[in-house]
Protein backbone atom coordinates (compact mmCIF):
# COMPACT_ATOMS: atom_id res chain seq x y z
CA UNK A 1 0.00 0.00 0.00
CA UNK A 2 0.94 3.60 -0.80
CA UNK A 3 -0.12 7.43 0.34
CA UNK A 4 -3.15 6.73 2.29
CA UNK A 5 -4.10 3.65 1.03
CA UNK A 6 -4.45 0.81 3.67
CA UNK A 7 -3.30 -2.50 3.54
CA UNK A 8 -6.02 -4.80 3.98
CA UNK A 9 -4.09 -8.13 3.22
CA UNK A 10 -2.56 -10.41 0.00
CA UNK A 11 -1.78 -13.75 -0.88
CA UNK A 12 1.86 -13.28 -0.31
CA UNK A 13 3.05 -16.67 1.37
CA UNK A 14 0.20 -18.73 0.43
CA UNK A 15 0.49 -21.41 -2.42
CA UNK A 16 -1.61 -20.51 -5.16
CA UNK A 17 -3.31 -22.41 -8.22
CA UNK A 18 -2.68 -19.68 -10.62
CA UNK A 19 -1.17 -16.15 -10.12
CA UNK A 20 -2.91 -13.26 -9.22
CA UNK A 21 -3.68 -11.26 -12.35
CA UNK A 22 -6.45 -8.45 -10.89
CA UNK A 23 -7.38 -6.09 -8.48
CA UNK A 24 -10.77 -4.18 -7.78
CA UNK A 25 -11.73 -1.87 -4.71
CA UNK A 26 -14.64 -2.75 -2.13
CA UNK A 27 -17.02 0.62 -1.99
CA UNK A 28 -15.79 3.05 0.38
CA UNK A 29 -12.09 2.34 0.14
CA UNK A 30 -12.18 -0.03 2.76
CA UNK A 31 -11.55 -3.15 0.60
CA UNK A 32 -10.61 -5.07 -1.77
CA UNK A 33 -10.43 -8.32 -3.98
CA UNK A 34 -7.69 -9.78 -5.79
CA UNK A 35 -8.31 -12.54 -8.75
CA UNK A 36 -6.30 -15.33 -9.99
CA UNK A 37 -6.29 -16.71 -13.39
CA UNK A 38 -7.99 -19.30 -12.77
CA UNK A 39 -10.94 -17.66 -11.28
CA UNK A 40 -10.21 -17.45 -7.76
CA UNK A 41 -11.63 -14.46 -6.02
CA UNK A 42 -9.47 -13.15 -2.98
CA UNK A 43 -11.76 -10.50 -0.66
CA UNK A 44 -9.65 -8.42 1.93
CA UNK A 45 -10.86 -5.31 4.52
CA UNK A 46 -14.74 -5.34 4.33
CA UNK A 47 -14.85 -6.64 1.07
CA UNK A 48 -18.12 -9.12 0.48
CA UNK A 49 -17.36 -12.71 -1.65
CA UNK A 50 -19.89 -13.25 -3.71
CA UNK A 51 -18.28 -16.60 -5.23
CA UNK A 52 -15.65 -17.31 -7.92
CA UNK A 53 -14.88 -19.39 -10.84
CA UNK A 54 -12.26 -21.14 -8.91
CA UNK A 55 -12.59 -25.19 -9.38
CA UNK A 56 -14.75 -24.53 -12.89
CA UNK A 57 -12.98 -25.40 -16.37
CA UNK A 58 -12.24 -22.28 -18.22
CA UNK A 59 -11.87 -21.66 -22.03
CA UNK A 60 -9.97 -19.30 -21.37
CA UNK A 61 -7.71 -17.66 -18.44
CA UNK A 62 -9.78 -14.82 -15.91
CA UNK A 63 -7.29 -11.79 -17.10
CA UNK A 64 -9.07 -8.85 -15.03
CA UNK A 65 -12.07 -7.98 -12.90
CA UNK A 66 -13.72 -5.02 -11.67
CA UNK A 67 -16.29 -3.93 -8.80
CA UNK A 68 -20.30 -3.55 -9.36
CA UNK A 69 -21.32 -0.23 -8.71
CA UNK A 70 -23.20 0.13 -6.09
CA UNK A 71 -20.75 -2.54 -4.54
CA UNK A 72 -22.77 -5.37 -3.48
CA UNK A 73 -20.65 -7.52 -6.78
CA UNK A 74 -18.20 -8.11 -9.01
CA UNK A 75 -17.27 -8.88 -12.15
CA UNK A 76 -14.60 -11.32 -14.04
CA UNK A 77 -13.56 -11.07 -17.80
CA UNK A 78 -11.09 -13.89 -19.39
CA UNK A 79 -8.81 -13.48 -22.17
CA UNK A 80 -11.22 -15.02 -24.52
CA UNK A 81 -14.45 -12.10 -23.60
CA UNK A 82 -16.25 -14.56 -21.44
CA UNK A 83 -17.78 -12.94 -18.52
CA UNK A 84 -18.94 -13.93 -14.94
CA UNK A 85 -20.83 -11.67 -13.03
CA UNK A 86 -21.35 -12.19 -8.63
CA UNK A 87 -24.00 -10.61 -6.33
CA UNK A 88 -25.99 -8.17 -8.05
CA UNK A 89 -24.02 -7.67 -10.91
CA UNK A 90 -25.98 -8.67 -13.78
CA UNK A 91 -24.70 -10.96 -17.05
CA UNK A 92 -25.25 -8.42 -20.33
CA UNK A 93 -23.70 -10.80 -22.50
CA UNK A 94 -20.15 -11.54 -23.64
CA UNK A 95 -17.63 -11.89 -26.75
CA UNK A 96 -16.98 -15.64 -25.65
CA UNK A 97 -17.36 -17.84 -28.75
CA UNK A 98 -16.84 -15.24 -31.27
CA UNK A 99 -13.44 -16.05 -32.54
CA UNK A 100 -12.01 -13.27 -30.37
CA UNK A 101 -8.99 -13.22 -27.82
CA UNK A 102 -7.07 -10.29 -26.85
CA UNK A 103 -9.29 -9.25 -23.65
CA UNK A 104 -7.74 -7.43 -20.72
CA UNK A 105 -10.01 -6.19 -18.60
CA UNK A 106 -14.09 -5.33 -17.94
CA UNK A 107 -15.70 -1.24 -17.11
CA UNK A 108 -19.11 -1.55 -15.64
CA UNK A 109 -20.81 1.69 -16.83
CA UNK A 110 -21.64 4.13 -13.51
CA UNK A 111 -25.42 2.53 -13.11
CA UNK A 112 -24.70 -0.80 -13.35
CA UNK A 113 -26.92 -1.28 -16.45
CA UNK A 114 -23.74 -3.17 -19.12
CA UNK A 115 -20.19 -2.68 -19.30
CA UNK A 116 -17.56 -2.65 -21.73
CA UNK A 117 -15.20 -5.25 -22.76
CA UNK A 118 -11.34 -3.91 -23.71
CA UNK A 119 -9.40 -5.64 -25.93
CA UNK A 120 -5.67 -5.43 -26.26
CA UNK A 121 -6.33 -4.32 -30.14
CA UNK A 122 -8.02 -1.13 -28.67
CA UNK A 123 -11.48 -1.40 -28.89
CA UNK A 124 -14.22 -1.66 -26.45
CA UNK A 125 -16.99 -4.23 -26.99
CA UNK A 126 -20.32 -2.74 -25.39
CA UNK A 127 -23.25 -4.41 -23.74
CA UNK A 128 -26.15 -3.40 -21.61
CA UNK A 129 -26.52 0.39 -21.87
CA UNK A 130 -23.17 0.75 -22.61
CA UNK A 131 -23.07 3.42 -25.21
Amino acid sequence: AFGNAPFYGSMAGHTLASPIVGMAGAPGGTGYYLVAADGGVFAFGNAPFYGSMAGHTLASPIVGMAGAPGGTGYYLVAADGGVFAFGSSLFYGSASGQGLSGFQNIVPTSNGGGYYLLNANGQAYKFGDAT
